[in-house]
This record gives C-alpha cells, sequence and structure tokens, in this order.
C-alpha cells in the first residue's frame, strides 16, 4: 500500500472525517487554553474541571438533554466549589482541588452504575470519538468557537493577568473577573475535549501542548501559535495510528501528544535537557582548556 492510500483509505469514512473535524476542533482550542493554564499553574485545576464534568453528563442523559449542558452546568459547579471552599475556610486551593474534583467525580461513577442505559455509558469516561454525531460536531464546534474567540479577545488582559495580577489590577483590570473568566473557559474547553478522550484524559489535552510550546519558545504570543500547531497535528497522527493499528484514538492522540513532549524536552534548542547539558560540557572543557594554558604559561 503506497503512502497516498495510508491517508485517503481513512478519508473514505464519514465517522473518520468527523471524528478528524472533532478531534483537531478540540485540539487547536485546548492548546491555546493551555498556554495561559501553564503560565498560571493551574493544571491540577484543569485536571479537577475535567473529572468534575462527570456527573453533569449522566445528569443529562437521565433527563434527555445535550451532554455538553450537563457538563458545563457541571463543570461551572466545581470552579463555584472550589473557589468557595478556598475564600470561606482555612483549605487552601489544591487541598479545595482535592476535594471537589474526586468528590463530583465519584458521584458521576454512582449515576453511571445505577443508571439503567442501553448506551454504554463508560464512552464518557474513556471518549468516543469514532462515535461522533453530526449534531456533537456542531455542539463542539460552537463550544469552542466561543472559547477560541473568548481567548483570542482577550488575549492581551489574560497574559498581563497570568504574568502580574498585581500591575492589571494598577491599571483598572479586575483579576478576580479575569480569573473568573479563565475558570469558566476551562470548563467549555474541558466539555470540548470530553468527546475525544473522555473525561480520564481531558486533562492531557489541556496541559501538554502549551507545557511543549514552552520549552520551545520564551515569548508568549509564538506559544500561541506554536501549542495548537503541535496539537492539531499529533491529533492527525493519533487518529491516523487509531485506524491503521485497530487502538483507542483518544489514547493514541494524548500518546503522540506526550511523545512529541519527551522529544521537545530532551532536544529543545534552548531549554532541551541534552542541549542544555551539550552546553555544559562545553563550558567545562573550555574551562579545563583555559586553565591548563594557564598551567602552561606559569611553567
Amino acid at each position: 500500500m503506497n503512502p497516498v492510500d495510508l491517508i485517503v483509505e481513512p478519508l473514505q469514512y464519514d465517522f473518520m472525517t468527523r471524528a478528524l473535524l472533532t478531534t483537531v476542533i478540540a485540539a487547536v482550542v485546548c492548546a491555546l487554553l493551555s498556554c495561559w493554564l501553564v503560565l498560571v499553574g493551574w493544571s491540577l485545576m484543569g485536571d479537577a474541571v475535567s473529572h468534575a464534568v462527570l456527573p453533569g453528563v449522566v445528569i443529562a442523559y437521565i433527563l434527555g438533554a445535550p451532554f455538553s449542558i450537563g457538563a458545563l452546568v457541571f463543570g461551572f459547579l466545581a470552579v463555584t466549589a472550589i473557589g468557595t471552599i478556598r475564600g470561606t475556610s482555612r483549605v487552601k486551593e489544591d487541598a479545595a482541588i482535592g476535594i471537589v474534583f474526586t468528590s463530583l467525580f465519584a458521584l458521576g461513577l454512582v449515576l453511571i452504575s445505577v443508571t439503567p442505559s442501553q448506551t454504554d455509558l463508560n464512552h464518557i469516561i474513556f471518549g468516543n470519538i469514532l462515535g461522533v454525531s453530526k449534531g456533537d460536531l456542531a455542539q463542539v464546534g460552537i463550544l469552542a468557537l466561543i472559547a477560541f474567540v473568548v481567548l483570542i479577545v482577550k488575549r492581551r488582559d489574560l497574559t498581563l493577568y497570568a504574568f502580574d495580577p498585581i500591575h492589571a489590577h494598577a491599571i483598572g483590570l479586575s483579576p478576580r473577573f479575569l480569573g473568573a473568566l479563565l475558570l469558566g473557559l476551562l470548563a467549555m474547553t474541558a466539555v470540548v475535549a470530553l468527546q475525544v478522550v473522555g473525561v480520564i484524559l481531558v486533562v492531557a489535552m489541556l496541559i501538554i501542548p502549551g507545557a511543549t510550546a514552552y520549552l520551545l519558545t520564551d515569548r508568549f504570543g509564538r506559544m500561541l501559535v506554536i501549542a495548537p500547531a503541535i496539537s492539531a497535528v499529533a491529533s492527525i497522527v493519533g487518529i491516523y495510528l487509531s485506524y491503521w493499528l485497530d487502538a483507542s484514538p483518544g489514547g493514541l492522540v494524548v500518546l503522540v501528544q506526550g511523545a512529541v513532549f519527551v522529544l521537545v524536552y530532551l532536544l529543545a534548542p534552548r531549554h532541551g535537557l541534552l542541549v542544555k547539558r551539550l552546553r555544559a560540557g562545553k563550558r567545562e572543557a573550555r574551562r579545563a582548556g583555559v586553565q591548563s594554558a594557564g598551567v602552561r604559561l606559569h611553567s
């Protein structure tokens, strides 16, 4: 089979085309948001929100409502609960996050176990990208477009908030509002990625692209381009691999993103581990050469 057939054959099936479109859409908006999450240090918050939407999805199924509505409601509920616990008690943020997301995730698992269903609700946990319908694709597209537009329009304010919330407040911006906006976008974006990789792996799509781009550049503007580009390409590769290997598409999408991160972590031009060690070795060799030259001069 020639390379053209490897690319074209999967596209002959409608479910594969919808899977590719949905995955790329989710990958781009998740990667864009991940740039701010990495800078602010909200990796654990992304994990919390992605797990907390599970009971919302199950309740939406019970009521016959769209999954995205239930997931959004519980995503915002989780964010509000974390902020309330943190602001009204001695409990710190990391503990509040752990309490909220584990409790809501456990509630979701209980609801799945007691809900009679002709649909395999485990797809919510592990993703079901190959089962995406046209309606699901439309929902994902609308939510992703809203999140994308808000991120682009408010990018300067959000960037200032991420780097220096005190300065943002000094020039008239509201750090509390910007933080709430970022959390709201996080909840919305987690719902977008839910269809692709499921509840468990959503956090990977929300963190890995931004972390990868962070190792490749020191300029935030470039991060906003690099992260979506890497995420989109990795997602396409993951979907194609899932077709030819007959393996989990969501898992392979995340694995490809993880593999790209490892390569960048080792080989990034400025911040790669091997590159830094190579530079350190050259400095040591240069220093040793200077010292030996000084010894010869004195002798």
